[in-house]
């Protein structure tokens, strides 16, 4: 039985350092899709074939040959609870699809949450390695050790000329998912954000929000991603994510320092008006809560609050989330409790007297 330590705080151990350019990038991230060779991929297999692929990948996590790596659990999804699943889901840890799938369905997770191992999702095996920061690079290293260990035990699905194969053909290749998690409130308040988005597609790049594909990006936060697997190398596919990701962060920085220069009362207001908020409302929904974090986050960043860690905020970003706050209170409930809790919630914790975890 999984020890649910998962459930237990907001923030994964990793998400509690401070990694190159925090203050722009929450996080970096890549995620690699394999499937087995003798197996159909995951739509088309029966409850039986789902079972047989699930043990044989557990059983490579159980051998020890993770080891090199760090330490890690396997968490069975059918054991779960709906809830459990949707705190998953919310801290990043499984896809929305793999918590909605019932059949083979499997996590391992690295002690720290950093490594996210997910079993007959989309794909038979998607490997998941989290940085916090701007490290994609770093977990693109890392990715790479994992998915060679499985490699060696595990017959692959490869085509010489295709490369990797997968369930979606988007996918196809050298099946990575590069990613960077950025907060960018300078460039939306500097109406600068649509150009530099527009520009980003234009080089192969994809813009998401903060949950991936089909998500709105609340908050300021923007996941940017490859979109090309084939006919890239996984070299050339990293390199050109980060190159692209650290202009973008050069141009929020000067978006801050241009509000700083030319809007300094008016940025300050606003993020003590969001604060102050946050501080004394009673009923708070997702997309407001959203909004105001973004705003005393941008308040922190810029030297304007002093008395409230960004690390407090990224918790809250979680904690907030319909899944967490039901998890944290105990109890299920309607969207005007929800809206009610969160409020609750952001309040103690910025008034220091939460004793779900906070900073």
């Amino acid at each position: 039985m999984a020890s649910r330590r998962f459930s237990e705080q907001a923030l994964s151990d990793w998400m509690k350092g401070v990694g190159p350019d925090s203050e722009i990038v929450i996080s970096s991230r890549v995620r690699i899709a394999r499937n087995l060779r003798h197996f159909p991929f995951p739509m088309l297999a029966t409850n039986q074939q789902s079972l047989e692929v699930m043990n044989q990948l557990t059983a490579i996590a159980q051998s020890g040959k993770l080891d090199p790596v760090g330490r890690f659990e396997t968490i069975i999804l059918s054991e779960l609870s709906e809830l459990e699943r949707r705190v998953l889901v919310e801290k990043h840890l499984i896809s929305p699809n793999l918590a909605n799938e019932s059949r083979g369905g499997a996590v391992i997770l690295s002690e720290n949450e950093s490594v996210s191992i997910m079993i007959n999702e989309e794909d038979h095996l998607r490997i998941q390695c989290l940085y916090p920061g701007f490290q994609v690079k770093e977990a693109w290293t890392l990715a790479n050790q994992i998915d060679d260990i499985f490699e060696e035990e595990a017959n692959y699905a490869f085509d010489e000329k295709r490369g990797y194969l997968t369930t979606c053909p988007t996918n196809v290749g050298t099946g990575i998912r590069a990613s960077v998690m950025m907060h960018l409130p300078a460039l939306v308040l500097t109406q600068q954000i649509n150009r530099i988005l527009s520009a980003v597609t234009q080089v192969g790049l994809a813009v998401r929000g903060m949950y991936g594909e089909g998500s709105e990006a609340l908050g300021n936060l923007f996941q940017i991603s490859n979109q090309i697997t084939l006919g890239q190398t996984e070299s050339e596919i990293i390199d050109n994510l980060h190159g692209v990701a650290h202009q973008i962060i050069e141009h929020e920085k000067a978006a801050r320092q241009r509000l700083m220069s030319e809007s300094r009362l008016r940025i300050e207001d606003r993020v003590r008006r969001s604060y102050g908020i946050l501080s004394y409302a009673a009923v708070m929904d997702s997309k407001e809560s959203a909004q105001r974090l973004s705003d005393v986050r941008l308040g922190v960043d810029l030297g304007l609050l002093e008395h409230v860690t960004s690390q407090s905020l990224n918790e809250l970003i979680v904690m907030t989330q319909p899944g967490f706050l039901q998890q944290t209170f105990n109890e299920k409930m309607s969207a005007d409790q929800r809206d009610y809790r969160r409020a609750e919630l952001i309040r103690n914790q910025l008034r220091g007297q939460t004793e779900h975890g906070g900073a």
